[in-house]
C-alpha cells in the first residue's frame, strides 16, 4: 500500500533527483520565508481592493437582488427573482449572502467579502494540503499562484458562485484526504459539511473534482481497499443528510405546488431539477437552460485565465505526468485527479462559460508550485526565465495599451504612486530578496500580478462601471428623490442592477408602457428610444438625468476604445412622468 507520509518527504524518487542540478530546497531561510508571508499578505489585499467596486449584472446583481429579497421578504426557504419563482442555483450563497445583508446592510462590499472569505479559506486549505503532500516551501508558493491566477482575482470581483465553491471543493478534498491519513471520523465528517455545502452551491458537479481527487489517486495507485473502504458509504449518507435543507427548501417551493408556472410548464419538480436537470441535463443538453459547447473551450481559457502562471501549468503537468509513471504508487495523484477529470467533462459538456474553471485552480495552484519548487535543470531554470519574463512583459504592453485606448479619467495620485512603486520593486526588489533564480522569477512574476489586477480594480474598472447605468442611476435615485416618488423601469436584460441597488421598491413595466404603472407621478428609468415611444403615446414626460449605457460584461475592442465608443453606447434616462 502506498505510503503517503513518505511520500510528503520527497515528491521526486531519489534516483531521479540524482540527475538534478540543486536548485531547490525542502526548508526555505527564514527571511525569504518572511518576504512570502507579506507577499501572500499583499495578493489578498490585491483580491479585497474591488470590494467597493459595484457589481457587475446581470449575473452578480441578480443574485445579490436574490439575498436581498430574501431579506425583505424574511423568506430564506424559498427563491424568487423579480417576484417570481426562481430555479436555477440552490441555496447556500443565497444563505450566506443574506446573512452578511442582516448584518452590514445592502451595500456591495457587504455581497462581496463573504464570497472573498470562501476563496480566502480555500486559499488556506490549498496550503494545508500542499503542506501535506509537499513541504512548506510548495505550499506557500501554492497560495501565491492561487491568489495571483487572473481569473481568481477577477471572480472576487465579479462575484457569483464559484469563489464559494473553489472554497468548499478544496476544503472537502483535504478532508476527505486526511479522514484516512491516519484515519480520523472528524476529518471525514467535515469533508462531507464541505461536500454538501459545495453541492448546496452548484448542484452535484461538485463532487466530481472532489471524488476524482480521491477516487483518482486510490484507482491509479491500485489501492483497492481504500477504494472500496466502508468509510465512503458513510460518506454517502453523512453527505445525503448535510443536503436535506436544500432538499426541504426545493419540496416547499416547487414539488408541493405543481400548479406553478416555471420554464414555461406546470408540474415542475425542483428536487428533480437540483440532482438532474441543473447539472446532467446541461452536460447532456436536454434541461430546460441549454448551451453550445466547444471542446477546446476550456483549454484556451485556461491560457489566459491561469495568467501568469498558465504556460508555467502546461509544463508542470507535462513533467508530472512523465515523472509520475516511472513512479505511479511513489506519486500523488490528487490534484491532477481533481483537474483534469473536471476538465475533460466541462469541456465535453455543451454547458460551458469561464468561470466553471476556477474550481481546479486550487489543484492547479499545487501542480504548479511543485514544478517549480522540484526543477532541476539549468536549461529548464533558463527557459522558465525567457518564458515569464515574456508573459511579464506581454502583461504591462496589455495594461499600458488598455489605458491608452481607454483613457479612464479616475487614476488617482495614490494609486498611481502604488504602481510606480510596484514598478520599481519588479526591478529591484526580487534580487535583494534572494538569489535563488527560480524564486526571482515567481517574485517578479507575482509583482506583476499585483500591477495589473490594482490597475483593473483601481482604476479600470471603477471606470467601466460608469457605464452599467442600471446601478448607476439607482445609486442617483436614492440621493435625488427626496419625495420618494414611485419609481418605475422597463423589463429587459438590464433591469438586475436596478433592482438591486434601489433603496426603494421598484415597479417594472413592459416597453409599449403596459403594466402596473402608478396611478400618482413617479419616476421612470428607460433607454431614450423608449421614451420616445411613450411621449409620442401621449405620455407627460419631463428629462430628469440622462446615462450612457453599456454591457459592461460584454466588452468589445470598439468600445475599449475611446475614440470609437460613441457608437457603442445607449442612451438611458430618468424621467419624471406625471399623467394625470
Amino acid at each position: 500500500m502506498f505510503h503517503h507520509i513518505s511520500y510528503c518527504k520527497s515528491k521526486i524518487s531519489l534516483s531521479l533527483a540524482r540527475h538534478y542540478s540543486g536548485y531547490y530546497m525542502d526548508q526555505l531561510p527564514a527571511a525569504y520565508t518572511k518576504w512570502l508571508y507579506l507577499f501572500i499578505g499583499t495578493a489578498v489585499l490585491v483580491n479585497l481592493s474591488g470590494l467597493f467596486i459595484p457589481i457587475i449584472g446581470p449575473d452578480g446583481t441578480l443574485y445579490a437582488d436574490i439575498a436581498k429579497t430574501m431579506v425583505l421578504r424574511n423568506n430564506y426557504v424559498e427563491l424568487f427573482a423579480f417576484g417570481k419563482d426562481w430555479l436555477d442555483k440552490p441555496h447556500f450563497p443565497f444563505w450566506i449572502a443574506a446573512f452578511s445583508f442582516k448584518l452590514f446592510g445592502f451595500t456591495t462590499w457587504a455581497y462581496k467579502l463573504p464570497a472573498i472569505l470562501f476563496l480566502l479559506m480555500g486559499a488556506g486549505y490549498t496550503y494545508l494540503f500542499a503542506k501535506s503532500l509537499y513541504n512548506k516551501p510548495v505550499a506557500l508558493w501554492s497560495v501565491l499562484v492561487l491568489l495571483t491566477a487572473q481569473h481568481i482575482v477577477l471572480s472576487n470581483n465579479d462575484v457569483r458562485a464559484e469563489p464559494y465553491l473553489t472554497g468548499l471543493i478544496i476544503a472537502s478534498v483535504y478532508h476527505f484526504y486526511r479522514s484516512y491519513t491516519p484515519n480520523s471520523f472528524w476529518h471525514l465528517l467535515a469533508g462531507c459539511l464541505f461536500a454538501a455545502c459545495a453541492i448546496m452551491t452548484k448542484g452535484m458537479f461538485a463532487l466530481i473534482p472532489i471524488c476524482g481527487a480521491i477516487a483518482g489517486h486510490f484507482i491509479i495507485t491500485r489501492q483497492w481497499k481504500q477504494l472500496f473502504n466502508w468509510r465512503w458509504l458513510i460518506a454517502v449518507a453523512l453527505i445525503l443528510i448535510f443536503i436535506l435543507p436544500e432538499i426541504y427548501c426545493l419540496y416547499q417551493q416547487f414539488d408541493l405546488h405543481p400548479e406553478k408556472f416555471i420554464f414555461d410548464k406546470h408540474n415542475v419538480s425542483g428536487i428533480k431539477f437540483f440532482f438532474w436537470d441543473s447539472q446532467f441535463g446541461r452536460f447532456f443538453n436536454t434541461g430546460p437552460i441549454k448551451g453550445r459547447g466547444d471542446p477546446s473551450f476550456f483549454l484556451h481559457t485556461t491560457l489566459w485565465a491561469f495568467l501568469p502562471w498558465s504556460l508555467v501549468l502546461f509544463a508542470a503537468i507535462y513533467q508530472f505526468i512523465k515523472q509520475g509513471i516511472k513512479n505511479v504508487r511513489g506519486t500523488e495523484w490528487y490534484c491532477l485527479c481533481g483537474a483534469l477529470l473536471t476538465f475533460l467533462l466541462f469541456s465535453a459538456s455543451k454547458f460551458q462559460l469561464p468561470h466553471y474553471l476556477n474550481i481546479v485552480f486550487p489543484f492547479f495552484a499545487i501542480i504548479t508550485a511543485q514544478y517549480l519548487h522540484y526543477i532541476k535543470f539549468e536549461k529548464s531554470v533558463k527557459a522558465l526565465g525567457i518564458i515569464q519574463t515574456i508573459v511579464i512583459v506581454l502583461l504591462l504592453l496589455v495594461i499600458c495599451v488598455l489605458h491608452y485606448f481607454f483613457q479612464p479619467e479616475n487614476l488617482s495620485v495614490l494609486t498611481a504612486i502604488v504602481l510606480a512603486t510596484l514598478l520599481l520593486a519588479l526591478f529591484f526588489l526580487p534580487q535583494t530578496i534572494t538569489h535563488n533564480p527560480i524564486s526571482k522569477i515567481i517574485l517578479r512574476t507575482l509583482i506583476t500580478s499585483f500591477i495589473v489586477n490594482i490597475y483593473l480594480n483601481k482604476v479600470f474598472y471603477p471606470a467601466l462601471m460608469y457605464y452599467q447605468t442600471g446601478s448607476e442611476a439607482a445609486m442617483w435615485i436614492n440621493k435625488n428623490n427626496p419625495k420618494k416618488l414611485p419609481v418605475v423601469q422597463i423589463s429587459d436584460e438590464y433591469m438586475t442592477a436596478t433592482e438591486f441597488y434601489i433603496d426603494q421598491p421598484i415597479t417594472s413595466i413592459n416597453p409599449d408602457g403596459t403594466g402596473p404603472v402608478p396611478s400618482q407621478p413617479f419616476l421612470l428609468y428607460a433607454s431614450q428610444s423608449i421614451i420616445n415611444d411613450l411621449t409620442a403615446k401621449g405620455w407627460h414626460i419631463q428629462p430628469v438625468k440622462t446615462f450612457q449605457r453599456y454591457w459592461v460584461s460584454r466588452l468589445k475592442p470598439s468600445f475599449l476604445n475611446k475614440a470609437t465608443r460613441e457608437k457603442e453606447l445607449t442612451t438611458v434616462e430618468v424621467v419624471f412622468v406625471n399623467n394625470n
